[in-house]
């Protein structure tokens, strides 16, 4: 073998190598681009599914399957959807949709209430 034909090897492997550093590195940003578009994907997914759940939550007591007069749901949405004023009992009401769960202070306030922690006040301005 002539020194020509080595340098030509060597020539040869440099540029493969080189080809191969040029593809793993665009396809590496290619990936790394994809996986910040699904992040963002399931984020997007995540917001909607959570914007669905609370304008749902305003026309629950409209459905034909609400067990009580709608009429006397009043909606608070935050930290409980709403009160339900019947004749002879008040109820704290938090609809659910798919696979949410109650907060931790969801689950508070009904520990309070399964605890007779709830009471009424009169409270008089005096301006």
């Amino acid at each position: 073998m002539d020194i020509t034909n080595i340098y030509l090897n060597y020539l040869i492997i440099l540029l493969l190598i080189f080809i191969i550093y040029i593809v793993t590195r665009h396809y590496s940003k290619k990936s790394k681009n994809l996986e910040i578009e699904i992040s963002k994907i399931k984020s997007d997914k995540i917001s909607q599914s959570t914007k669905y759940g609370q304008i749902s939550e305003e026309f629950f007591p409209l459905e034909k399957s609400y067990p009580y007069n709608s009429k006397n749901f009043k909606f608070i949405g935050n930290p409980i959807d709403g009160i339900q004023f019947n004749e002879d009992e008040v109820i704290l009401i938090e609809f659910k949709t798919n696979k949410s769960q109650m907060s931790s202070k969801q689950r508070h306030i009904k520990s309070l209430v399964e605890n007779n922690k709830v009471s009424f006040k009169l409270l008089e301005a005096k301006i």
